[in-house]
């Protein structure tokens, strides 16, 4: 009975969400509302100290005279400087070859005939958990593959787009090897805790046996509730997208395969030339380091060529790659289905950059970090407080640096005066920043996301990954909660470096 009312909740969210307009004019409709509510902010004077900086921050009013000059003359730029604009169109380039020679297909192929079929679903996650430490690259690869996957052995296409995207979002809280995100949490960590402390230091690897633990948790939670919520939600596909037959592989596929094979080990191998040796030329050039070098900064490049190399050398030797036309066909043919997404992303940078100009969520964030410091909470409750209030902050603003940014100086001293070390106070913010990453419209990739659902079914719409995703939000979190309260009761140490409490 608890399931059948928990279905139809969700029933009437996917219901009420897609009875909304197009996403386009759903993204345009709320940067009118954001230009209604800046100028009502802005006449009520709204605005926060930053904790960080001591600026004042007020609000702006995107219907002032200045505000509709800003309006008129940034319409482009918002559009061409939407990071994943750039990033999408540049890795299609490589996809559209690897895809249009047949690579992509005969992999899916070679995974379905060999994977065990019960650990599909837990390896779709893992692969989106490890994705996260090529910046965000699985939202354009993964999720899309993972749909692929699960059609193909005549499961629900969504239920494999649903694995993919809660891997991929859960990375930023959980992975099984430092990414780039890492350093930057832990440079303003360092910052806000020698407030208090001006010797202390953070690792990047303060947290790393957490998130390890959390890895695994995101896969077995993950897998549970796609094979037992999800999935038995969704049903049995009756959209009109084609699967992909999984027949034998021939021998010329196979050729291919190896010599893509031997081709993507090459490039590998090029591109380790280029960072593990002291002078490698993609280190940063000042520091000699690797995490903030040009290879981190021109992954994007080096992800297309990961995929446009290995299907080059797969066409020519299969015949589906005859002279440069048909490269450049591949190419266009895979810019072809960007094309409703293009437009939507007009749409969705405008109502970001909108939300970004009248500092709306600034204030809404650093308001609500005082407010959460001012009730009186301490200890466990307040570090549950905290990782639903940045939960809560993760729907109206989407960049987790800019969050960090605000409250790390307000929460990280706060915590070290209660005793508890910095790097539990960036665990925590982790973790809340995580779980709702799937259900936000403010996440950059989510009009993607809508794009990619949109292959099966032109019917999906916000309320169609709304829902699907809600159960993962709500599971991950209560999981997470209960992971943390373990860690602080048992005392374990985060990472390295990372112990839980200061003396």
């Amino acid at each position: 009975m608890a399931k059948n009312r928990f279905n139809s909740i969700l029933d009437t969210i996917e219901r009420v969400g897609n009875k909304l307009p197009h996403p386009a004019t759903l993204f345009m409709m709320m940067a009118a509302l954001v230009a209604v509510i800046s100028a009502i902010g802005a006449g009520l004077e709204l605005s926060a100290l930053h904790p960080a900086t001591g600026e004042t921050i007020e609000a702006r009013s995107l219907l002032s005279a200045e505000g509709i000059r800003w309006i008129y003359t940034n319409v482009e730029h918002n559009f061409v400087k939407f990071p994943p604009l750039g990033l999408v169109l540049v890795i299609m380039i490589g996809i559209g070859v690897a895809e249009g020679s047949g690579l992509f297909t005969v992999l899916v192929k070679q995974l379905v005939l060999g994977a065990p079929k019960s650990l599909v679903t837990y390896a779709v996650i893992v692969a989106g958990i490890f994705s996260h430490l090529a910046s965000e690259v699985g939202y354009v690869i993964l999720i899309p593959l993972g749909a692929m996957i699960f059609h193909a052995l005549g499961r629900h296409p969504m239920a494999g787009f649903a694995a993919a995207f809660c891997g991929v979002s859960a990375g930023f809280g959980s992975n099984f090897i430092i990414g780039s995100v890492d350093p930057i949490l832990a440079g303003l960590s360092t910052s806000a805790a020698q407030i208090i402390d001006p010797n202390m230091y953070i690792n990047p690897l303060v947290n790393y046996f957490f998130m390890v633990v959390s890895a695994i948790m995101i896969t077995f939670v993950g897998g549970w509730v796609t094979e037992k919520v999800v999935e038995p939600r969704l049903g049995k596909y009756n959209g009109t997208a084609e699967a992909l037959k999984v027949e034998g592989i021939s021998d010329l596929e196979k050729k291919g395969l190896r010599y893509a094979g031997w081709a993507t080990l090459a490039f590998c191998a090029l591109m380790a030339w280029t960072i593990i040796p002291e002078d490698g030329l993609f280190r940063d050039p000042e520091t000699g380091g690797i995490l903030r070098s040009p290879f981190f900064s021109g992954i994007v490049v080096g992800l297309m060529l990961l995929f446009f190399v290995p299907g080059l050398v797969y066409g020519i030797v299969v015949g589906t790659i005859k002279n440069d036309k048909d490269v450049i066909k591949h190419m266009t043919a895979s810019m072809k289905g960007l094309a409703g997404y293009i437009v939507l992303v007009f749409f969705a940078a405008q109502f970001i950059y909108w939300f970004n100009y009248s500092n709306l969520g600034l204030i809404l964030a650093i308001n609500g970090a005082e407010f959460l410091k001012n009730i009186g909470f301490t200890g466990l409750p307040l570090i549950i407080c905290f990782i639903i209030l940045s939960a809560f902050l993760n729907l109206f603003m989407g960049s987790a640096s800019a969050k960090w940014a605000i409250l790390a100086p307000v929460f990280i001293p706060m915590f070290m005066l209660l005793d508890f070390h910095p790097g539990l106070t960036q665990a925590s913010f982790r973790v809340g920043d995580s779980v709702t990453n799937v259900i936000t419209p403010m996440m950059s990739y989510f009009a993607l996301i809508v794009t990619y659902a949109q292959r099966y079914d032109d019917k999906y719409g916000i309320g169609t990954i709304i829902s699907l995703m809600i159960p993962y939000t709500i599971f991950f979190l209560l999981a997470w909660i209960v992971i943390i309260t373990i860690w602080v009761f048992a005392g374990f140490p985060l990472g390295f470096d990372g112990p839980l409490y200061l003396s």
